[in-house]
């Protein structure tokens, strides 16, 4: 990990030099990620269609397959409402089937109830032990007149944003778990809700300084007793001096007023949540910085669907690389 005293030399610190040992795998995953080949199971065409209420009301048309699919079509190509309407019935037209469509407005209507589940490739399967778990969060902009406003006529800017939490699996890249909150949000307080979609036990979790505190450890705790936490403590944190066992946030202070916090990195495997802030920039370079639908619960559907796309496009395409040794003379 690149430390910050460092910066004024770092130009003489040689890049790390990695290679991919599966080459010809991957380059085939990239490529098929881009298929335009498409296909319906025959459980898909026999749920397209809503099942009948028996109660008294409307009946639905369109169950939340046919609106998930639409909506995910419209997000993994670009495309807002209509033209997703209009992509996705020329490709049912192009297949044969005669399944009817969902129009732009039933989609922005249905999108604000209809959530896409964070559901692992079939390819991955349950994890084999404990998880590594790593967690951070981002800001996604949203509808609004912007800085613009403000800087060309004093007026106040109604630029907003909102706050993406998200949980990684850090051995196979996938997003497990995510919420989506207001910009005013703390971060330590969706740990809880981040660990409730998990379903397995946690080996490890590894965060940033914001997620510092009691509460997050009591939250790790609860949820899986044996797990390690890596949370780099506050600057002013103090060593405990009561009668009570240390815990592992007490450890982790006093090796780092011992030893330093440089020292304290190292063994912890503190750096790894480099792979979550990586994934944070593949949302934002594939799905985009930023959020499309205007209501806070069709933009809760929206990254719902970002998250398993992302997933999905992880499965087809995963490098496997390794460090190349530096040969010094």
């Amino acid at each position: 990990m690149p430390f910050k005293h460092n910066s004024s030399r770092r130009h003489r610190i040689g890049k790390m030099k990695v290679k991919v040992t599966n080459w010809s795998e991957y380059e085939t995953g990239l490529r098929r990620r881009c298929s335009l080949t498409l296909w319906l199971t025959p459980e898909a065409l026999v749920g397209w269609a809503a099942p009948r209420r028996k109660n008294r009301g409307g009946q639905p048309r369109y169950s939340d397959l046919a609106i998930e699919s639409a909506l995910t079509l419209g997000l993994v190509f670009g495309l807002r409402l209509r033209q997703a309407e209009g992509f996705l019935a020329s490709l049912l037209q192009m297949m044969g089937l005669a399944l009817a469509v969902p129009d732009h407005t039933t989609l922005s209507r249905r999108a604000r109830t209809c959530r896409s589940p964070n559901r692992r490739p079939d390819r991955q399967g349950p994890p084999d032990g404990p998880v590594h778990v790593l967690v951070d969060s981002t800001g996604l902009q949203i509808y609004g007149a912007g800085q613009w406003l403000e800087e060309k006529h004093g007026a106040k800017s109604r630029r907003g944003w909102r706050k993406l939490h998200l949980a990684l699996d850090a051995d196979s890249g996938e997003i497990i778990a995510h919420t989506m909150t207001e910009q005013d949000t703390g971060d330590a307080s969706q740990v809880g809700l981040l660990l409730d979609q998990i379903d397995g036990p946690i080996g490890r979790f590894t965060a940033d300084g914001a997620y510092d505190g009691k509460p997050t450890y009591d939250a790790i705790i609860g949820h899986s007793a044996d797990a390690a936490i890596v949370i780099p403590p506050r600057a002013n944190a103090v060593e405990p001096n009561g009668e009570q066992p240390p815990g592992q946030r007490d450890e982790h202070v006093a090796v780092i007023i011992k030893d330093g916090r440089m020292k304290w990195q190292a063994p912890t495997g503190c750096g790894r949540r480099a792979l979550v802030e990586t994934a944070i920039g593949r949302y934002k370079s594939i799905i985009g910085r930023r959020l499309r639908a205007r209501s806070f619960q069709a933009q809760q559907t929206e990254v719902a669907i970002g998250c398993a796309v992302l997933n999905r496009m992880l499965a087809s395409a995963t490098p496997k690389s390794v460090r190349r040794s530096s040969n010094v003379a």
